[in-house]
């Protein structure tokens, strides 16, 4: 498992859809699974799952993202899982940290830390 959370500039709606679409990008088995979306008061709140087929390791690993601010800041939290093999003694192949380093490269162009 690999997770990862930052904060920066936006609002949610525009920093969950270019979050979006980077990822579907990232690689040609990567799909959108689904998306919630949320306001309460003043706060946005969009989830997303995502997964993708990793051919090195033959199997899927999944992406989830949150998306949670107001108008001016949002924070980002990302948790990649599901990328090893194995029933007792979990190997992984780094398909989580593969994963969860696309969202860390899409929010640091936009200025997030």
């Amino acid at each position: 498992m690999a997770s990862l959370s930052m904060y920066g500039p936006g609002d949610v709606e525009s920093v969950s859809n270019a979050l979006s679409n980077d990822i579907l990008n990232s690689g040609v088995s990567c799909e959108l699974v689904d998306t919630i979306n949320r306001t309460v008061g003043q706060t946005s709140i969009c989830i997303m799952v995502f997964e993708k087929y990793y051919m090195r390791s033959s199997n899927r690993a999944s992406l989830t993202v949150s998306v949670i601010g107001d108008n001016k800041n949002v924070c980002v939290d990302a948790i990649g899982a599901g990328g090893g093999q194995g029933a007792f003694f979990r190997f992984s192949w780094g398909a989580e940290e593969d994963f969860v380093a696309e969202v860390e490269k899409s929010l640091k162009k936009f200025g997030f830390r």
